[in-house]
């Protein structure tokens, strides 16, 4: 289907310990990196991970521009209203068109919240992106789902784990938040993620409403009452985290939880804060970026979600060198990849995924001239056009800056479709 990648001679690897760039030959084989070898010369290209976006819901994709300049309660009612009208085929080419764009801007793994995920996991397959799906659960009396939610959930696990056809498909659990799912919900949710040893993502502390609404009803902050029950730990996958305490914190890195940072939707949902994203590191937590939906982003852009959250905590603390670029670059993914639980995915090493990308230095939002920039150059400056050829697992995705034509054509099947229905 897609054009296998055996090697990639003469390209620069960048050293997010050292901050050294190297120029390198890469060996791939079985969809896995081979080799690794020194070369001499120097070249333009740089060979980089695939970014890995940390929380997203690609099916909302068709949703882009629908959801603007409404508070979050607004914003939850109106995505919960359009949910239920949803068919599977608007699910499908929805999918595809959310996909096509992570994929334009250098994302080559994703990690899904959503229903309906069987449908998502067609998408994903058809594209050739690496998907990380997570089938919502939610009270039964609050889902627009036919069917239970929990078993739902439990047997899309079942139907997908270990699949040849769908390889490149991580199904495992999700809860959308404590303020639709109780707490027996999200113990059982967590039993079957530790029963599955997958996944299990959610929502969590995503604005004050949510923890004081909580707080009113279990005299306990949610993010504490889910540390209490053992909720929490280096399995779990938790969007947004701006509203949590010194000891939250703690307890946080403590157990090595996996905390997604979405500054752009944050900003424009407006929640009125910044997560504590050098605490949390400093606590032991593993930070990923996520661009979260097109309906609360609008862009799946995550170059410019990194970029506007690195900015956000240097502004909101009055020190520019709280955070600096190579630290992004790890979320990005490094981070991105320890939060999916797949070993090596987004380092450039020796048995790790064939997943990455080849940027071309001498785009115009580069700075070749001076390589001692190059990350820099990448989080606060780059371009997704600057990215020449993108290999998902030993495969090319896109090459020589053109699309696989496979993908394209899904693409432009499903933008039609979409057009033609809605």
């Amino acid at each position: 289907m897609f054009e296998k990648c055996s090697s990639i001679e003469a390209v620069n690897v960048y050293d997010s310990t050292s901050r050294e760039i190297k120029p390198v030959d890469i060996g791939i084989k079985d969809g896995c990196i081979s080799s690794i070898r020194e070369a001499e010369g120097i070249s333009s290209l740089y060979l980089v991970p695939g970014f890995v976006n940390t929380h997203s819901h690609v099916a909302m994709s068709r949703f882009r521009g629908m959801l603007d300049d409404v508070n979050l309660d607004e914003f939850l009612n109106r995505t919960f209203k359009l949910d239920k009208e949803r068919s599977r085929n608007d699910i499908y080419h929805s999918s595809v068109v959310g996909i096509y764009e992570m994929l334009m801007n250098g994302i080559t793994s994703f990690m899904d919240l959503y229903y309906s995920e069987d449908v998502i996991a067609e998408a994903v397959t058809k594209m050739g992106i690496r998907g990380f799906l997570s089938w919502v659960t939610l009270d039964q009396d609050k889902t627009t789902q036919n069917g239970n939610p929990l078993e739902n959930a439990e047997e899309f696990i079942h139907n997908f784990s270990g699949s040849n056809e769908y390889d490149l498909v991580y199904p495992s659990i999700g809860v959308q938040g404590v303020y639709v799912a109780s707490m027996e919900n999200i113990r059982s949710a967590s039993d079957i993620s530790r029963k599955h040893e997958c996944t299990l993502h959610m929502h969590l502390a995503e604005t004050r409403k949510e923890v004081y609404d909580y707080m009113k009803v279990k005299n306990k902050r949610p993010a504490r009452d889910l540390l209490d029950n053992n909720i929490i730990d280096e399995r779990t996958n938790m969007a947004h985290c701006v509203w949590l305490t010194k000891e939250e914190i703690e307890k946080i890195g403590k157990v090595r939880g996996n905390v997604s940072w979405n500054s752009v939707s944050n900003h424009k949902l407006g929640v009125g804060g910044v997560p504590a994203i050098p605490e949390l590191i400093e606590a032991g937590a593993n930070i990923g970026i996520g661009t979260d939906s097109n309906g609360s982003n609008n862009s799946l852009n995550i170059l410019e979600t990194a970029k506007n959250g690195a900015l956000a905590i240097k502004n909101s603390r009055w020190d520019a060198s709280v955070i600096d670029s190579s630290q992004v670059y790890r979320m990005l993914t490094e981070g991105g990849g320890r939060s999916t639980g797949l070993p090596n995915l987004g380092s450039i090493a020796v048995g790790a995924p064939a997943d990455f990308l080849i940027i071309d230095g001498d785009n115009y939002s580069m700075n070749q001239s001076r390589r001692g920039n190059f990350v820099n150059d990448l989080i606060y400056s780059m371009s997704p056009s600057a990215i020449r050829d993108i290999v998902i697992g030993g495969n090319f995705i896109r090459k020589d800056f053109r699309m696989d034509d496979t993908v394209e054509k899904e693409y432009k099947r499903s933008a039609g479709w979409i057009r033609e229905n809605f």
